[in-house]
Formats: C-alpha cells, sequence, structure tokens
C-alpha cells in the first residue's frame, strides 16, 4: 500500500500491481473499500497495470483535518483520482467502478477526457429521474436520508457491532440470490469502518448530495456533443434491488458510445459477484484502447 500526494488535504491509499497492458483504475463503492476489487484484480494480475484505491473518506486513505462533507462528493473525488493518474504518469486509463466508484469515474472522464480513455461502470448510471420517488425505490433508498441526520453517526460512528450489523444488512440485502458475504471479510470491513469517525467520513458522500436521490431529480441530459465520449461498458446486474434493469434505457442519452450488457444472476455487488465478467470487460477496453492507439500511430 501507497499513499498519494495530497490534494485537498486528502491522501488516497492504492496499490500498484504491474502488468504488460493497461493501466486500470478500479473504484470501489460504500459500504466497501479497495477490497472490494479482489477477485478482479486476481483476475487481471500480470496482464493489465491495475491500479485499485481507497476513496476519500474511505480504507486507508487520510482525510483532510476538518474537511467538510462536500470535499467528499463526486468532484472532490474524481479530482483524487485524476491526481492519482497523472502523479504516477499513468494516463489514459480505462476506469472502472461501481456505486460510488461509479459515479466518480463518471465524473472523472467529463472533468479531464485526456486522461480517461474507456469505462466500466456497473450502476448507478445517470437517469433514473422521477422514477427514483416510486414507492418501491423509496424503501430501499431509506439509508440515505438517514444518513443526513447526527443521529447516524450517534447510533453507528465507533461502535464495531453496530457497525457490523449495518454493513451487514446492506452485503446481504443488496446482494444476488447466490452470494454469501465472507464472513471473514465482513469483519475486516468492519474493523475499518467502526474506528472513530471512518463511518462518518464514509458517509460525507451522501451528506456531499452525491446520492442517487440526490442527484437523480437534478441530472439532465446534455447535449449530444457533450455525452462523455469515452467508450464505455456498461455491467447491469439482475438483482440490484436499487437499480432495476428497465432504468438502463437512458444511457446513450449521457455516452456517446455505450454498450449495456446484462448479468444475469448477480446484484448490486457486481465485482465480487461476477469478478470474472467485470475482468472480461475491463480487458476488453484495455485491448480496444491500444489498438485504437496503434491504429492511430500507423496513420
Amino acid at each position: 500500500m501507497a499513499l498519494t500526494a495530497a490534494v485537498d488535504g486528502f491522501r488516497l491509499a492504492y496499490d500498484d500491481h504491474p502488468g504488460s497492458a493497461g493501466p486500470v483504475v478500479l473504484l470501489h463503492g460504500w459500504p466497501g473499500d479497495r477490497h472490494d476489487w479482489r477477485d478482479v484484480v486476481a483476475l487481471l494480475a500480470g496482464r493489465c497495470r491495475v491500479l485499485v484505491l481507497d476513496l476519500r473518506g474511505f480504507g486507508e486513505s487520510e482525510a483532510a483535518p476538518g474537511a467538510e462533507p462536500a470535499a467528499f462528493g463526486g468532484e472532490g473525488q474524481a479530482r483524487s483520482v485524476l491526481a492519482l493518474v497523472e502523479e504516477l504518469a499513468a494516463g489514459p486509463v480505462v476506469l472502472a467502478g461501481y456505486d460510488v466508484g461509479s459515479r466518480t469515474a463518471r465524473t472523472a472522464a467529463s472533468l479531464r477526457p485526456d486522461l480517461v480513455r474507456a469505462l466500466v461502470l456497473a450502476p448507478p448510471l445517470p437517469g433514473a429521474g422521477e422514477r427514483v420517488l416510486g414507492p418501491s425505490p423509496q424503501r430501499e433508498f431509506w439509508y440515505q436520508a438517514f444518513h443526513q441526520l447526527p443521529l447516524a453517526e450517534q447510533l453507528l460512528d465507533g461502535s464495531r457491532p453496530a457497525v457490523r450489523s449495518y454493513l451487514e444488512h446492506f452485503w446481504t440485502h443488496w446482494s444476488g440470490p447466490d452470494f454469501v458475504p465472507d464472513p471473514v471479510e465482513l469483519d475486516r470491513l468492519a474493523d475499518a469502518y467502526a474506528r472513530p469517525g471512518a463511518f462518518t467520513a464514509s458517509i460525507n458522500w451522501y451528506r456531499a448530495g452525491a446520492g442517487t436521490v440526490a442527484m437523480a431529480m437534478r441530472e439532465k441530459p446534455p447535449a449530444p456533443a457533450d455525452r462523455i465520449a469515452a467508450p464505455t461498458t456498461v455491467l447491469w446486474p439482475e438483482h440490484d434491488p436499487l437499480f432495476p434493469r428497465e432504468w438502463s434505457d437512458r444511457v446513450d442519452d449521457w455516452f456517446a458510445d455505450a454498450q449495456v450488457r446484462p448479468i444475469d444472476g448477480v446484484g448490486h455487488f457486481t465485482p465480487l459477484e461476477a469478478p470474472e465478467a467485470f475482468a472480461e470487460a475491463v480487458l476488453e477496453r484495455a485491448a480496444s484502447s491500444i489498438d485504437r492507439r496503434r491504429s492511430r500511430s500507423e496513420d
């Protein structure tokens, strides 16, 4: 594990795995950390240079003292990711992400298209719109309103038993029917989230207004010329209770070159529930990006 140089006072923890192609940057979700990608990293080992990191407020990354919740939102997360790419002279990269990592990757591609050559994403994707206000989504997204309350940190921050139970709820409820979270990994994650201040730092993403409920009603499709240009593969799970598959119908409104690929039998935690599918999509994008660069150089 290494730490980046500080950006806005934040230093990201990351692992740098060497490989013959790439580079690829993997961005995790909530409630997780860079270890969400352990099975995908194993499948990419030696084939791509893989950078896997803890986002602002997560894992072993170091937060800026006194940072306001806004600093943990999408643009702040993207600035730190892009700075890592520049610091390691790794760009342009394939960015892959799910949950918080998906929105961060999309924001990074919008801010610095020169540093992002392709995307591989699992939900959330833009386009939920007014559908997020329906009865079924509102039953699932209760936690985003709860995270706005001081009560959330009063009940959970620094309490390992409470944090362990809370994380286990999401890792079981959001996953597909055949996925059983590793109890050893849940214990490790609970230890990380139960450090004083760690849980509150993780939910600053929602307090920054970066969660789906806050974003869905504000997002407006860009003009066609302003859509994200990076070639994009979207892996959409079958059993994600937060993001039903029918919400994939508006992807093309935000992406100029996107392929939506259904992933059957799995839920929200795609990197752990379907690591082979994620690794395959990453390798495809890495290879096609290299082929395009070679074609341009030959021309």
